[in-house]
């Protein structure tokens, strides 16, 4: 196990309309450029906010959710949505964490895999069933082409 504790650095929320999600928080003084929307031919996918202080917050379609964690439920239960997301300090931390926190009786969702965007990825479940996402720095050099949605 690692020695130094995860930073919260993301909240990924799961929205059922990404496009209505933008506009409520946009509204709310949040500025998101257009250039910050993931579109496919199907629709908006994803929405990258960082903030000035270095966290970050997601907006992702639940189409999207289901391709990098496995055990996004279609519809979440209890009306949660929402992916709170820890970096670790590498790739190896990972899948340590992820081990850690299984063996000690808590649902993994995701095992720890490459993802597309170049990071170690993998996804725990709290005791609100909240998933939780543990990522690794990303590497460009392990980036690959996205899913087809």
């Amino acid at each position: 196990m690692t020695t130094t504790a995860p930073v919260l650095n993301l909240l990924d929320l799961v929205a059922r309309d990404v496009d209505a999600t933008v506009a409520f928080y946009r509204r709310l003084g949040v500025a998101i450029p257009d250039s910050a929307i993931w579109r496919t031919e199907s629709g908006a996918h994803h929405v990258d906010v960082d903030f000035p202080n270095g966290f970050g917050l997601h907006f992702d379609s639940p189409a999207l959710a289901k391709a990098y964690d496995a055990g996004w439920p279609d519809r979440p239960p209890g009306g949660s949505s929402v992916v709170i997301g820890f970096r670790v300090p590498s790739r190896e931390a990972v899948d340590a964490t992820y081990a850690d926190m299984t063996a000690a009786g808590y649902p993994g969702r995701q095992p720890p895999y490459d993802a597309f965007w170049g990071a170690r990825y993998a996804v725990i479940e709290d005791p609100d069933a909240n998933h939780v996402g543990l990522m690794s720095p990303i590497d460009g050099a392990r980036r690959s082409a996205p899913p087809e949605l």
